[in-house]
């Protein structure tokens, strides 16, 4: 049951990694930087040992910056930044960046995540939280979400992964308000307007590549927002400028994640990593929906992220129990979250169909005995 790939070095283990991030990348991408750890594009050196000033790795940045660009249909009035400190440093860059005197920052709370983002931007000025779904453990992602025409900028979690809800439709927001983004969890999984934000941010460690590195995109016209008096590393109009090499950036993780780019591109891109996506989320919330309630599904069906699965099953003990027999299989990093226990499996990009029908057959096999 687990995957095992022959090597000219011997035999490699390989599992099915359901972990919420870091998380699995495509082996062809890791294959490919294994055969190119030690001498790139033939400079003697590996990529973790090249000058980020030398015109080897000059290029393979700017190509990185390109693919993110093609994939997301962006036009040249915005940038794309390659930043460090995760999505978390984001939860206080947006604020700092974007807040303007008088104009409150508005944010719908969906989670663990988005109720962080709020906590940094109260220390920039008024929060106003214009819909949440707390109250129902955020089972669910609030509908018709009304953002004021005076904010100086809205701001959504677009996937959740403790819960596993996900936003199916952008909200509206005035045309001189700000649309902002935390795309960590479930960005390039699915078609979308991305020209709709005017700022996504993302960290890498789920459908983008390794730890390390954090995508951020800004609408050009508001990096001129930030106070004069901000420290110089904390503008996104620092990086903007000098294409994320105003220092060093961390190259190793961008040339991962170029290599995952570029996987995407060679297999059909957003539409075609869309159908898939949904293809293996289908056969897991059958198994969960088909179960007589053995599964418990967390989320509410109309709210269901198509990156993160969660459900219960009638005890913690069988719980552990599954954890474990799972991982006996190959099957590995599908208990949940401390904070909400029960189960979870994510099925990011690189998560392969395979990887996803195996799980299926798990907790197919598993129901009938324990049932």
């Amino acid at each position: 049951m687990i995957e095992r790939i022959e090597k000219v070095t011997g035999m490699v283990h390989r599992v099915y990694n359901f972990y919420p991030g870091p998380a699995t990348l495509p082996l062809p991408a890791l294959e490919r930087a294994q055969k190119e750890l030690l001498d790139y594009a033939g400079t003697g050196m590996s990529v973790l040992e090249i000058s980020h000033r030398s015109k080897e790795y000059d290029q393979l940045h700017h190509e990185a910056m390109n693919l993110v660009r093609e994939l997301m249909g962006l036009s040249d009035d915005f940038k794309v930044l390659f930043l460090q400190g995760g999505a978390s440093t984001q939860f206080y860059m947006v604020p700092l960046n974007l807040h303007v005197e008088g104009k409150p920052m508005e944010y719908v709370n969906t989670g663990r995540w988005s109720t962080k983002a709020i906590k940094e931007a109260r220390l920039f000025g008024e929060v106003r939280v214009v819909a949440s779904s707390e109250e129902e453990k955020f089972t669910y992602v609030p509908e018709e979400v009304q953002f004021s025409d005076g904010a100086a900028y809205a701001h959504i979690t677009t996937n959740n992964t403790l819960y596993g809800t996900q936003w199916h439709s952008i909200p509206k927001v005035a045309n001189d308000v700000p649309l902002v983004a935390d795309m960590s969890s479930d960005i390039l999984s699915r078609q979308m307007d991305f020209k709709r934000f005017s700022v996504i941010y993302a960290g890498a460690q789920k459908n983008l590549g390794p730890a390390g590195v954090t995508l951020v995109i800004v609408r050009e016209d508001l990096l001129d927002r930030v106070p004069e008096n901000t420290p110089t590393m904390q503008k996104w109009k620092t990086h903007a400028e000098k294409d994320s090499l105003f220092n060093t950036p961390p190259t190793f993780s961008i040339y991962i994640m170029k290599l995952c780019l570029e996987y995407l591109k060679e297999h059909g891109g957003v539409s075609a990593q869309e159908k898939l996506n949904r293809e293996k989320a289908k056969i897991l919330y059958d198994i969960i929906d088909s179960s007589d309630g053995f599964y418990r599904g967390h989320a509410k069906k109309e709210s269901r992220s198509i990156m993160n699965v969660t459900f219960r099953l009638p005890t913690e003990e069988l719980e552990a129990m599954c954890v474990e027999e799972g991982a006996k299989r190959g099957l590995i990093g599908i208990k949940g979250h401390r904070s909400v226990g029960g189960m979870r499996a994510s099925i990011y990009n690189a998560m392969t169909l395979e990887g996803v029908e195996k799980l299926a057959q798990f907790l197919r096999e598993f129901r009938e005995q324990h049932q």
